[in-house]
């Protein structure tokens, strides 16, 4: 009698670690079920090739469902531990790393770049331009880390060959900024000495056992990786990227980083001093768009939820309180996540095919309900209007 009761306790607990309860933001129950329906219908009407999502539940990653083909034409199922491109998802992960550092005092938010460098900015080929503009020693750890650098979101951009410049006073407002991480990563390698792919591995990845993620290829990913897919449906190969940038390296899985936002929620690794700020309206946002960068026309919408920089993600206010969100994307891959800070409830998505992002909102409404997401900011457009994009994150 005692070993039939141990059996049956034992298949109970087992029951309710893998399938442990799910629930909207606004807190009420939503089965795994109803999930992945509405994912695969919704991803049969947009014709998406490949998603993968997860949910996190007060700090608790309580879902993780991958749909469709890391590769169609050789018919390879997408799992939660293919290899995907983790795109602008790398900043939010560089940030928390940054923070580790702040919290060590080896990095001060408020610290001009300049103390940190052995020369002057301006002395590296890459930033001679900035040799007439001293307003490069106003730029810090915070004013990179938050987008109001006032660099332009990548070189190519400049017309000037490439020169880098600054398009305002830094700190004075948000423009979406890659240069801006790229440099950060420049001061942490150059005047501190640090290597970021070693850094990421130890700090992040390795803390959180993302034993599937890295800041440059690894030949153990080869065995199962996605590969992308564009607007029309065109293939592209997944990218072997050879070296470690802030601004969007990293290869990740569904598994490996809904782990790292579960623990991000949780506040673990950093003081509390140091998560707060990352999470802290920096500077407001009103434009009514992210992109074009340097866009100066203001959206009542977005005063209204108070959208705001933080150091690598955005944050607003929404019907659950504080929230906050980071995306990445490229021509073939779109990512989002989205967190409500008081429940620490989080949805995670990882898209090997663009054409997801016009499924976010429905799906995410569909299923955990509106957490106050500024879609349109964000550029996104329900796939039943779905136009075209011309964004650069």
């Amino acid at each position: 009698m005692r070993t039939a009761t141990l059996i049956a306790t034992t298949l109970l607990v087992a029951q309710a670690v893998v399938s442990p309860p799910i629930h909207r933001f606004d807190g009420t129950p939503v089965s795994a079920g109803l999930i992945d329906t509405e994912a695969r219908r919704m991803m049969a009407d947009a014709r998406v090739q490949g998603l993968a999502m997860a949910a996190v539940d007060d700090g608790k990653v309580v879902f993780v469902r991958a749909w469709g083909h890391r590769n169609v034409e050789k018919k390879l199922p997408l799992e939660i531990d293919t290899i995907m491109y983790g795109a602008s998802l790398t900043k939010f992960a560089f940030a928390y790393m940054v923070m580790q550092l702040v919290d060590e005092g080896k990095i001060d938010l408020d610290r001009s770049i300049a103390d940190y460098l052995p020369k002057p900015l301006p002395e590296y080929e890459f930033y001679a331009a900035l040799s007439t503009d001293e307003r490069w020693r106003k730029l810090t750890a915070r004013i990179l880390l938050s987008h109001t650098s006032g660099l332009a979101n990548f070189a190519f951009l400049e017309p000037d060959d490439e020169k880098m410049r600054l398009h305002f006073d830094p700190g004075s407002r948000y423009a979406y900024s890659g240069e801006g991480y790229i440099l950060m990563q420049f001061v942490l390698e150059t005047g501190l000495g640090l290597k970021l792919g070693d850094e990421m591995q130890r700090r992040v990845f390795d803390r959180f056992r993302m034993t599937r993620t890295a800041m440059m290829w690894r030949e153990d990913f080869a065995g199962n990786l996605a590969d992308g897919y564009g607007g029309d449906g065109s293939f592209e190969a997944h990218s072997r990227r050879s070296r470690p940038r802030a601004a969007g390296s990293m290869d990740t899985t569904i598994d490996d980083f809904a782990k790292f936002l579960a623990g991000f929620v949780r506040g673990e690794g950093l003081s509390a001093r140091s998560r707060a700020e990352m999470v802290k309206p920096q500077i407001p946002i009103a434009t009514p768009s992210q992109f074009p960068t340097f866009l100066e026309t203001s959206s009542p919408a977005m005063q209204a939820i108070k959208l705001s920089a933080g150091l690598g993600v955005i944050t607003f206010e929404g019907p659950y309180g504080r929230a906050f969100f980071k995306g990445g994307h490229n021509d073939t891959t779109g990512n989002q996540a989205i967190c409500v800070e008081t429940t620490r409830r989080c949805v995670l998505y990882l898209a090997n095919d663009v054409r997801a992002e016009s499924l976010y909102q429905r799906l995410t409404e569909a299923t955990l309900g509106d957490p106050g997401m500024p879609w349109s900011w964000e550029g996104y457009k329900p796939y039943e209007v779905r136009t075209g994009s011309n964004r650069f994150d």
